[in-house]
């Protein structure tokens, strides 16, 4: 059985700042509109915590019972290293979905019924991404599902069930967001492409290659400051956003200077960081504003 650093490491802490910085981005968006319903913006950080705890697990249970982490780099898994078993770990998955389902539903029947459906679509999102007999990860839809889950729908769901609507703002901190949560992903499969496609894993980096996946990393880092930019038109202050440069310029330098393998991990965290980092400031300087 897993010890409990195991099991911790197996949830990868280091992805936290993909779940926590659209809720801080959100909430920045909708103090800029008016006040700020505080306690349902603590339960959508829960929902969003526990689902992307719950995708980790998910992805290490779906993952290892295909082989796919037997020779994989990087942080703990928990199935493919033989730690704990796969049933074990699909069903801390679907606790970790059940916290975050009854936590959605207390939003939902506070704010508006709709929010079910999304829930239940993010949920399925989470499961079929490596989950299913045709995973969508493994067609190199991955990204698409970062970006669209824990930017625009994270950003945007957290303003609307926090001040009861979204406007452009929250849009612009939801494509900022989407864009450096997508980064991660991308950094991680690039470190992967060895295994991912000798185990027949097809991501984007796989289909795009080492060279192409590093220009499009740097692109993506690139995004957010353009937000910054954008959102000048909000408030001056969106530009304390621009703080972060340094922080992503750390996060592209393993990738740009073609880091492969274990030296690609720095970068993982290091985007993680950067991204959060932007949510924060840019929050501020839209509450600021």
């Amino acid at each position: 059985m897993a010890t409990p650093t195991q099991w911790i490491a197996g949830a990868r802490p280091r992805t936290l700042p993909n779940a926590i910085a659209p809720v801080v981005a959100g909430i920045g968006a909708g103090l800029h509109i008016g006040d700020v319903n505080w306690w349902k913006a603590a339960l959508a950080a829960v929902v969003a915590i526990a689902f992307i705890v719950g995708v980790n697990f998910s992805n290490d249970y779906s993952d290892g019972i295909r082989g796919t982490d037997d020779e994989r780099v990087g942080p703990m898994r928990l199935v493919g290293s033989g730690a704990a078993s796969p049933e074990a770990v699909k069903h801390a998955a679907f606790l970790c979905f059940g916290i975050g389902a009854v936590c959605g539903l207390v939003l939902a029947a506070t704010t508006a019924w709709w929010l079910i459906v999304v829930g239940a679509i993010c949920i399925a999102g989470a499961w079929f991404y490596t989950g299913g007999s045709k995973p969508y990860g493994y067609l190199g839809l991955g990204e698409v599902a970062v970006f669209v889950f824990f930017g625009l729908v994270a950003v945007l769901g957290t303003e609307y069930v926090t001040v009861g609507k979204v406007d452009w703002v929250g849009l612009a901190c939801a494509v900022g967001v989407g864009s450096l949560s997508t980064a991660v992903l991308v950094v991680n499969n690039l470190r992967d492409i060895p295994t991912d496609r000798e185990s027949g894993k097809n991501t984007l980096a796989v289909r795009m290659g080492d060279a192409a996946t590093r220009r499009f990393f740097g692109v993506l880092l690139l995004v957010p400051l353009v937000m910054s930019v954008v959102l000048v038109a909000a408030t001056p202050w969106s530009l304390l956003g621009l703080l972060a440069a340094p922080l992503l310029w750390k996060a592209y330098q393993p990738v740009r200077t073609g880091a492969v393998g274990p030296g690609l991990i720095a970068s993982l965290g290091a985007t993680g960081m950067a991204m959060l980092a932007w949510a924060v400031l840019t929050a501020v300087g839209l509450a600021v504003g």
